[in-house]
């Protein structure tokens, strides 16, 4: 049987918000006056339910219909990868760019909890274990946190701190 296009919320059934930051609202609107939305209407998560939903679509196939989530991979992002000189494996599939994601976020001092709800995680201690990896464990960094909270700081002869 052919698979039927449905639309619904994504891994878990979780409904997502994240922050969205400038650099991709600016490519998103560049994006729009390029391409305008296309309203496609399909079952919500039952190909063979009546309950239809309409949405626009921002991103949509040459030929104006949703895209398919089991064909993306195979028609656009693997030779997407090839084309750059990369071989299409597990660590240059689709599902990298949420670890390249989260270990971005990480890198920048995100919260575990933050992330957990950006990535759609009902419990951070799940992605911290599967994250962990990928959190900053720079010796340096350890050192300038520390400095930083006692910059200016100083123990005199007698044992005191002074500001």
């Amino acid at each position: 049987m052919r698979s039927r296009l449905v639309f619904g919320l994504p891994k878990n059934d979780r409904d997502r918000r994240i922050p969205l930051p400038v650099t991709v609202v600016d490519a998103l609107r560049e994006h729009l006056a390029w391409c305008k939305p296309v309203e496609l209407t399909l079952p919500w998560e039952d190909p063979f339910s009546d309950e239809r939903v309409t949405v626009p679509l921002v991103l949509t196939t040459p030929r104006k219909g949703a895209i398919n989530r089991g064909t993306f991979d195979a028609k656009a992002w693997k030779p997407a990868v090839t084309a750059v000189g990369l071989v299409p494996t597990r660590a240059t599939g689709m599902h990298a760019l949420r670890h390249f994601y989260a270990s971005a976020l990480l890198d920048a001092g995100e919260s575990i909890k933050a992330l957990a709800a950006y990535l759609g995680h009902a419990d951070p201690g799940f992605t911290l274990r599967v994250y962990t990896h990928l959190m900053p464990t720079s010796e340096e960094r350890t050192r300038r946190a520390i400095d930083d909270l006692f910059e200016g700081t100083r123990v005199g002869p007698d044992g005191l701190v002074t500001a």
